[in-house]
C-alpha cells in the first residue's frame, strides 16, 4: 500500500481499509502535527488536533479531488479548520484571546520531502507575501490575523470591532484585494 498515491489511499479509506489510513499517517503525521503545534503551542493539544485530523479522514464523506489542488493543501486545510475550531472553543471557554504574532505567520510548516528547488520557491513566495503585507495598514494586518489565524468568524469580528458585518466583510475584501494586487505585480497570481 505504501506505493499507492494519496488519492488511491483515500479511496482505500472509503472502502474501510485502515492500513491506508496508517500509510497516510506515516506520510503526513509530522506535517499535521507541525502545523498544529505552531498554531496552539501546546504538545497535548497539538497531538489531539493531529488525531482529530486523521479521524476526520477516516470518517469524512468529502473526497479529495486532485483537480482542485495538492493533497497536502487539502490536508492542511482540514488541519487548519480543526485547529481554528479548537481555538474558537478555547476562546469561548476561557474568554481570552490566543496571541498569534506576525512571527508565527512566518513559521508555516514546510511539507516533508521538498526538493531544494521547491524550498527555494517556497521561501521566495513567503518573502513576497511578507513584502505584500508591508502595504497593509496595522488594522488590515490585525483583521487578517484575527480572521485567518485566530479563527474569528465575520460575526465575531463585527462584534469585536463594533461595526456592521457588511463593513467587516468589505474591509476584509479590500485587504485581500491589496494583497492580490501586490502579489500579482510580482507575478505570483
Amino acid at each position: 500500500m505504501v506505493n499507492l498515491t494519496d488519492q488511491e489511499l483515500m479511496q482505500q479509506i472509503r472502502n474501510g481499509k485502515n492500513k491506508a489510513l496508517s500509510v497516510l499517517y506515516d506520510r503526513y503525521g509530522a506535517l499535521v502535527y507541525s502545523f498544529a503545534i505552531k498554531a496552539v503551542r501546546d504538545e497535548p493539544t497539538a497531538r489531539d488536533i493531529s488525531q482529530a485530523v486523521f479521524m476526520r479522514l477516516w470518517t469524512t464523506e468529502s473526497e479529495y479531488d486532485p483537480a482542485k489542488g495538492r493533497f497536502t493543501s487539502w490536508l492542511l486545510t482540514i488541519t487548519r479548520n480543526i485547529t481554528m475550531d479548537h481555538l474558537r472553543k478555547q476562546r469561548r471557554d476561557a474568554s481570552g484571546l490566543v496571541q498569534l504574532t506576525e512571527e508565527r505567520f512566518n513559521e508555516l510548516p514546510d511539507p516533508l520531502g521538498l526538493s531544494p528547488e521547491e524550498h527555494v520557491v517556497r521561501h521566495s513566495l513567503r518573502e513576497q507575501i511578507q513584502q505584500a503585507c508591508k502595504h497593509l495598514s496595522k488594522s488590515q494586518k490585525t483583521l487578517i490575523e484575527h480572521f485567518y489565524w485566530q479563527g474569528f468568524s465575520l460575526r465575531e469580528l463585527a462584534q469585536l470591532y463594533d461595526q456592521p458585518i457588511g463593513t467587516v466583510k468589505n474591509r476584509l475584501h479590500q485587504t485581500l484585494k491589496i494583497l492580490r494586487r501586490h502579489l500579482a505585480a510580482k507575478g505570483e497570481l
